[in-house]
């Protein structure tokens, strides 16, 4: 009796974990179809549809890297005052080289 009850306990678990993780990959779809970064020559803009939403200037950039070299996933940048983590939902070569190109000072040297 005490296994079914353990072994219900963990389905109801996993649901609530699924359900989980299944609304944070419906809150990335929904980001992807709705958000797009601009690399101007000053900053990294960030709009949703027409309206620019952030901006972010390369001279407040302190350091950014790409994580995990053999499925980006999440790109990281420090600016003076706050670290921001973005989940790569776009070609993370295209990102590699727009970040090369207007913010090489504050990349990782390695």
């Amino acid at each position: 009796m005490v296994v079914v009850g353990c072994g219900m306990l963990l389905i109801a678990i996993n649901l609530w974990l699924g359900a989980v993780l299944g609304l944070f990959g419906l809150f990335l779809l929904v980001q992807t179809l709705t958000l797009t970064l601009r690399f101007t020559e000053t900053a990294l803009d960030i709009y949703r549809g027409e309206q620019q939403i952030r901006t972010f200037p390369y001279a407040n950039w302190q350091h950014w890297e790409i994580f995990w070299a053999p499925v980006p996933v999440l790109f990281y940048f420090r600016e003076v005052n706050s670290i921001h983590f973005l989940p790569i939902l776009f070609g993370p070569a295209e990102l590699r080289a727009c970040l090369e190109a207007h913010c090489a000072a504050a990349q990782d040297p390695s």
